[in-house]
């Protein structure tokens, strides 16, 4: 259960609801945090505007690659909505339930590509406050990313940090977008 109760659909503006439906339209369902946002209109807007720069199709990082970071950083920041629509994401890319659940120990497997444990390695250590990247962590990033995607990558990073912090604290469920069992 939230922390933040729900409005009734009625009490949010015209624009916020139309946000809703177009989620609706989209996922079937409002999205939690969108509950939430909705209560400051110039916050969602201003989400809902960033998010679809840098979730669009030209994008120059793979579906795939967003959502791996996206899901290790929500692992990482407690976020359970995060991680189930993450989760969902990288399942619609053809990965396993197995391969979702490795990606905490993604830098000894080789069903990971190198590009992607270097990008994982880049979230882990945006994402802990008590780290800085380094030289050798930039430098290695720079043989599978060229600059410009390099800037998409670190804001992706810092947008779904942004959103994982935002949601965790809230306490925001999870939605059932992603059908996994956890492991025994």
């Amino acid at each position: 259960m939230s922390r933040i109760t729900k409005k009734s659909v009625k009490q949010y503006p015209l624009l916020v609801r139309f946000i809703f439906w177009a989620q609706k339209m989209k996922y079937g369902m409002i999205l939690e945090p969108a509950w939430f946002w909705g209560r400051s209109p110039k916050l969602l807007y201003g989400l809902q505007v960033f998010y679809r720069c840098l979730d669009r199709r030209s994008s120059p990082l793979s579906s795939r690659l967003r959502a791996l970071v996206s899901n290790r950083i929500s692992q990482m920041n407690h976020c359970a909505f995060c991680t189930d629509i993450s989760a969902s994401r990288l399942q619609k890319n053809g990965m396993s339930v197995e391969m979702i659940f490795a990606l905490e120990n993604y830098e000894n497997n080789p069903d990971f590509s190198e590009k992607e444990r270097a990008a994982l390695a880049y979230a882990e250590t945006m994402t802990e406050s008590s780290s800085r990247v380094d030289d050798a962590l930039l430098n290695r990033l720079k043989t599978s990313f060229t600059e410009d995607e390099l800037v998409e990558l670190t804001a992706w990073i810092a947008f779904q940090n942004l959103s994982s912090k935002f949601n965790s604290a809230l306490d925001v469920p999870a939605q059932g977008f992603c059908q996994m069992t956890k492991r025994q």
